[in-house]
């Protein structure tokens, strides 16, 4: 009987790579986003295709698939930061692009605390360059900054209120 050989050692992601396999889903999430919101074709059937099609590994996929799942889940909760960091521009009036790239960001400086607030927002940018129109990257900048001073604002009205409430005994 022989023995199997053993499984090459897999050595440590680096922080570069770490990086560019969460670009490559945010990319990718977007793709899909952007085709759900502008055809209604069911995620169900536009993820594992669009996965599939760009030849996503596990992890970018399994990154891509858990933000395609929070923005659709959250999509009401994002949008409305979104029409508040953005009075003049309807949400549902933007283009489908900046859109779905505030909706990713958004969730992810809401809901995804291993994501620095500044890599989140530089990503946006950087998609919104590569993707959207001439002033999408300056517009997405200019929103996710205030939707980043909404939120800390936010948490620290909940943590002077947790305080409060502590205190109080």
């Amino acid at each position: 009987m022989t023995l199997p050989e053993p499984l090459p050692r897999r050595r440590p992601r680096s922080g570069e790579e770490l990086a560019i396999r969460r670009h490559q889903a945010r990319v990718i999430a977007l793709q899909v986003l952007f085709e759900v919101d502008v055809t209604d074709h069911p995620v169900e059937e536009v993820l594992p295709r669009t996965l599939d099609e760009q030849e996503a590994t596990e992890p970018i996929a399994e990154h891509a698939s858990r933000l395609v799942r929070g923005v659709l889940e959250q999509a009401a909760a994002l949008d409305a930061r979104i029409a508040v960091a953005a009075p003049a521009f309807p949400v549902d009036q933007l283009p489908a692009v900046d859109r779905n790239v505030l909706r990713v960001a958004t969730y992810e400086l809401l809901l995804e605390p291993a994501v620095p607030p500044k890599v989140a927002i530089n990503e946006a940018v950087e998609i919104a360059k590569r993707y959207g129109g001439p002033n999408a990257s300056k517009f997405v900048n200019g929103a996710l900054r205030t939707i980043l001073e909404q939120i800390e604002q936010d948490r620290k009205i909940a943590s002077d209120s947790n305080s409060d409430e502590t205190g109080r005994s």
